[in-house]
């Protein structure tokens, strides 16, 4: 079972892959940028969540 860091990372990156998506098709590199970095930050925090899922073991 996932816990809160995982389940939030995982949302955090499919997030930034629609705003990466949405920029990309509307020429804004902002938005683009943006959904790029939501992407960074939800691996990073899914690898958080994986890791103290391993220490609880």
């Amino acid at each position: 079972m996932a816990n809160e860091d995982q389940a939030k990372g995982k949302a955090k990156d499919i997030g930034g892959k629609l705003k990466e998506e949405a920029g990309d098709a509307t020429n804004n590199e902002d938005l683009k940028r943006e959904g790029q970095a939501d992407q960074v930050e939800g691996k990073v925090q899914k690898g958080a969540g994986d890791a103290k899922d391993k220490l609880s073991d």
